[in-house]
């Protein structure tokens, strides 16, 4: 039986033993709150014209995605009404999800280990997919390649969005910390 109270997850411990002095190193840091670590990850799931012709499309994706990220996802719903896409206010449209602690560092575990290598075509991700602020935003083309997700029971395969966010005070630290976590980047 695993116990819960003791229990550290992986990156966690790899962050603190050794990507904090390694980055502590590599720029010069003075004191250790200099040295950026992870804030959170924010998972989306957007339906788009599916949730407009069946509202249970939404709760689908809602359900995928509390799967993937091992906590409840929330209904995300429009915010004005928009007559050419059939919209209307309040109408359910995709799920997110935020995670911080240690369900961060497990999802982030999983998508880096276990994930990315299980997406077709994979040559490592974008580089340049900072936002000048130390976060990382990228994009997966099909939730299908998180093992939570049962391949028998997908009606629709979902595209997914996911936003690091660190503490970094600019993109070069930021990239060189996910590069410690062994983030697959290709340039």
């Amino acid at each position: 039986m695993l116990d819960t109270a003791n229990y550290t997850p992986r990156l966690k411990d790899v962050y603190a033993s050794t990507i904090k002095p390694a980055m502590k190193e590599e720029f010069g840091y003075k004191n250790d709150m200099q040295i950026p670590g992870l804030e959170k990850i924010v998972l989306n799931i957007g339906c788009g014209s599916e949730a407009v012709n069946d509202s249970k499309k939404a709760k689908s994706a809602q359900e995928d995605l509390s799967a993937i990220a091992g906590q409840m996802a929330v209904i995300t719903k429009a915010k004005k009404s928009i007559a050419g896409f059939r919209v209307r206010e309040d109408m359910p449209l995709g799920a997110k999800v935020t995670l911080r602690g240690d369900r961060m560092f497990e999802f982030l575990d999983r998508l880096i280990n276990i994930a990315m290598p299980r997406i077709r075509d994979f040559r490592g991700v974008s580089g340049k997919a900072f936002d000048g602020r130390g976060n990382y935003a990228m994009g997966i083309k099909e939730h299908l390649v998180f093992p939570e997700i049962n391949f028998d029971k997908i009606d629709v395969a979902w595209g997914m969005d996911i936003v690091i966010c660190t503490t970094a005070d600019n993109d070069a630290e930021a990239k060189a910390l996910l590069k410690h976590f062994n983030m697959p980047f290709n340039s």
